[in-house]
């Protein structure tokens, strides 16, 4: 086979597409190239995910069991751990976790980890498109020795290229099909296969000139989003000193109809991405021996809002002439972000750590995630998501919104809880007993 035959089979949909990871970026993508025609192929090494995908069940809340079934019943999915099947797909694009390690530097383990297994499969004509968020240079740099290690050559007989992910979980009206698709590939033959492969699932293919490009593109997009979120949070701790509500000034700002993108503040960032993509840039700065201002004063205010919100919490406490210590505290919401079941990065888990150190007696509520999970950077003793009884709600000292999720009753929480701090502006439709709510 040849560069030409690949691309005819691609453009054809005779093409076999395999994905790396089988998470929130992975399954959606999974369903593009499903619905687009073509027959894929899903890795993921946790076996307990492949069980549950060949029974047909899904384990990420707006992919519904269904699709599933309906994949299998196709004859278009088929999901396994076992790596040396990487031989089979003509396509391979990869959806595995980039997070920091201690020092908040990049780690790549997953990534290195995978282009591993990729190079023990590797054969002639396949294209590897690398979609995990990174620094840029790592599709060229870390990925590309591993593979021409096995002594074939890029743009010759393989393809690499990168295509950074863009997810919104639990948004409807941006599904992956339908979020344009950037592709920078290491040659311009891998750019042509790479847009060529998308062009038939996605809305519309944004071709770069490198690989690099398109690494720099995704970490623009997350850094943008991180510093103006910072100067958000700022104007919020100033703004409550001033006696402003930084949510009615935002929501005045936004009606001017040019020059003006609203963002909004919270309790700190979560997710896979605004939380950590930031710090791959300003390492890769280190390394050319530039300092990023910019960004390492919006990770500096980001993640200092979990202790101003546990402060305004203790405030809050305080006119009630209690302390932190001993208070019953029950934080509303563990997901990073409303209507998910993502706990990733969520600032929930710092907020309850702190609160925790602080001899508070802890509890949560969250309709989509009813076990509490282990999260590799903090030390939080298992927990189940309590029910939200009046009983319930009456006994707490204190009710934390932290996730403004749509299926609460924010009436009916304020209504029965004694005191409410609000990091999201969740009750700002409530009309009774506002003298409970605390802004944070």
């Amino acid at each position: 086979m040849s560069f030409q035959d690949l691309e005819a089979k691609i453009r054809e949909k005779r093409a076999i597409v395999g994905v790396i990871g089988l998470g929130y970026v992975g399954l959606p993508l999974i369903r593009a190239f499903i619905k687009a025609g073509y027959a894929t192929l899903g890795f993921d090494i946790d076996p307990v995910k492949i069980q549950r995908l060949k029974a047909g069940q899904s384990y990420i809340g707006h992919i519904p069991s269904q699709w599933i079934a309906e994949w299998l019943a196709s004859g278009k999915f088929q999901a396994t751990h076992d790596m040396g099947r990487l031989c089979e797909p003509d396509a391979i694009l990869i959806c595995v976790p980039t997070p920091l390690n201690e020092s908040r530097d990049p780690d790549l383990q997953y990534i290195e980890q995978t282009t591993i297994a990729i190079s023990k499969a590797l054969r002639r004509d396949q294209l590897v498109v690398l979609e995990s968020t990174t620094y840029p240079g790592t599709t060229r740099e870390v990925m590309l020795p591993v593979l021409e290690g096995t002594g074939l050559k890029v743009g010759k007989d393989f393809f690499l290229a990168f295509s950074p992910e863009r997810e919104d979980p639990g948004n409807p009206d941006f599904s992956a099909e339908r979020i344009p698709k950037v592709v920078g590939g290491i040659e311009p033959q891998s750019t042509r296969l790479a847009t060529a492969l998308y062009g038939n699932a996605v809305v519309k293919v944004v071709e770069v000139t490198s690989a690099e490009v398109a690494e720099a593109c995704k970490i623009l997009e997350n850094t943008y989003r991180a510093v103006n979120i910072a100067m958000i949070n700022e104007l919020k701790v100033l703004f409550q000193r001033l006696g402003i509500d930084v949510w009615e000034v935002v929501e005045a700002a936004k009606t001017k109809p040019f020059g003006f993108q609203p963002f909004y503040p919270g309790p700190g960032l979560g997710g896979h991405c605004i939380p950590i993509d930031p710090f791959y840039l300003s390492w890769l700065a280190r390394r050319q021996g530039m300092p990023t201002r910019f960004i390492e004063l919006a990770g500096e205010v980001n993640t200092s809002m979990p202790e101003y919100v546990v402060q305004r919490l203790a405030e809050a406490l305080n006119e009630h002439r209690k302390p932190i210590k001993g208070s019953k505290i029950c934080v509303l919401g563990v997901a990073y972000k409303k209507d998910v079941d993502d706990p990733r990065e969520s600032p929930s888990f710092e907020l309850l750590q702190r609160l925790l150190a602080k001899g508070a007696e802890v509890s949560y509520n969250d309709p989509h995630i009813p076990t509490l999970p282990k999260m590799r950077h903090y030390r939080v003793p298992a927990m189940t998501s309590q029910e939200l009884t009046p009983e319930f709600l009456a006994a707490q000292d204190c009710v934390l919104i932290a996730t403004d999720h749509s299926a609460y009753d924010y009436d009916f929480i304020v209504r029965h809880a004694p005191l409410i701090v609000d990091t999201r502006n969740a009750t700002k439709r409530v009309q009774s007993h506002r003298e409970k709510i605390w802004k944070a």
